[in-house]
């Protein structure tokens, strides 16, 4: 008898961003000061309207078993959050709560692809959708955003890339690692192919609620009702919120893929925590001026940033409009010697950052583009000046 473990599970490879962000918590825990660009994650606390929330669910006994895909109150809230900040009518029964965005998109891709499935992935991209899409037994299929598009994939790259093996595009915006964000235009543009080719659209709108200056966040499921049908909506209050550790998220979709992704999560997890459903419920239906004070001072830290970065020898930016990271292109940097050898590689440039420099960056191999990284902004301008200072004085080096 061979005992091989999953070959599924042992061709994913491990995230690098929680990877790098446990290395710099390690450094900071033997009392080294370490500057982390790397978490998606606000530095805020939990609103306490929120955190009271809690309390009182657990104080009431709020703390059993709850349905499969959330609780009736919280769908509410969802189908009322779609409908006024999105444009989107939803019904109860075309929501479903979920452990987390992730969670939300691992559902997802099990219920819409069958082995061999292809889903075309805009690069660059979210470095778990490839893993989820195999997990699946899907094959991711990489479309490449060039930075002179605003690292955007447009409708003609699309069609391009459409073969009758695709089963779904996924559209990230505002996009992570790059900030930027699909205009209505081009969300247009994109419907009309998807609709033309009966494929789905995977909408992953997380960082919906911070979007900066001028722009406007768009959800493409508002656009008709062809591509609506064809849409599932993603997002959750992690970000926007500053409750990553809460674990929840929410899809909008046909009633069908609901009902299969509920009898999914029924038998892999059974419900999300009751505790932060209460909680969310009262993070989409309460006060919302914490959440435009975080979005205020998140675009305050972009702006200083983004002319930081630009004003750093051998590297470049385009300005982000949306979530909270800045996508740094650092080709012209890997062309030189650091103490007298070749950096060659982004790993290899954020290996010494840390190492020598202690500033953690996330490189962004595994985003689709090999010589970028990203910096996230959810961090005091306090440590983005120190950071930021530690990473010019290391350009200068070479």
């Amino acid at each position: 008898m061979s005992l091989t473990l999953s070959r599924k599970a042992m061709e994913v490879k491990p995230s690098s961003t929680l990877a790098i962000t446990a290395k710099a918590k390690e450094l900071r825990s033997q009392g080294i000061d370490v500057v982390g660009f790397g978490a998606g994650e606000p530095d805020f606390n939990t609103p306490d309207n929120i955190n009271q929330a809690a309390i009182k669910a657990i104080n009431d006994g709020f703390t059993k078993y709850t349905p499969a895909s959330g609780i009736p109150e919280l769908k509410e809230a969802i189908c009322k959050k779609f409908k006024e900040f999105n444009g989107l009518d939803y019904k109860p029964n075309q929501i479903v709560i979920s452990n987390g965005g992730k969670h939300s998109l691992t559902n997802i891709f099990s219920v819409i692809l069958n082995p061999g499935d292809e889903v075309i992935i805009p690069a660059p991209y979210w470095l778990s959708y490839p893993e989820m899409v195999k997990l699946s037994d899907g094959v991711p299929v990489f479309v490449r955003g060039e930075k002179e598009q605003g690292y955007k994939i447009n409708a003609k790259q699309l069609e391009a890339a459409i073969t009758d093996k695709t089963k779904a595009v996924i559209i990230n915006s505002p996009n992570n690692p790059t900030g930027m964000l699909y205009t209505e235009e081009e969300l247009r543009e994109i419907a009309e192919v998807v609709v033309k080719n009966d494929i789905y659209v995977v909408s992953d709108e997380m960082y919906e609620n911070l979007v900066y200056g001028s722009q406007k966040h768009i959800s493409i499921a508002s656009l008709g009702e062809e591509i609506y049908k064809r849409t599932i909506t993603v997002s959750g209050v992690a970000k926007s919120y500053a409750m990553t550790g809460w674990r929840i998220g929410y899809t909008g979709s046909s009633a069908e893929i609901a009902t299969l992704m509920g009898s999914v999560q029924s038998h892999l997890t059974s419900n999300p925590n009751s505790i932060a459903q209460k909680a969310t419920v009262e993070a989409l239906v309460g006060p919302q001026d914490t959440v435009k004070a975080m979005t205020k001072a998140f675009d305050e830290r972009r702006q200083y940033m983004y002319k930081r970065v630009c004003d750093l020898p051998l590297v470049s930016a385009l300005e982000p409009q949306g979530a909270f990271y800045v996508f740094i292109d650092v080709s012209k940097a890997l062309e030189k010697e650091y103490q007298g050898k070749k950096i060659e590689t982004a790993s290899e440039l954020a290996r010494i950052l840390i190492d020598d420099f202690n500033v953690a960056v996330i490189p962004c191999a595994d985003f689709g583009f090999a010589d970028h990284i990203r910096l996230s902004y959810a961090i005091s301008i306090e440590q983005i000046e120190k950071g930021i200072s530690r990473i010019e004085n290391f350009l200068k080096m070479l």
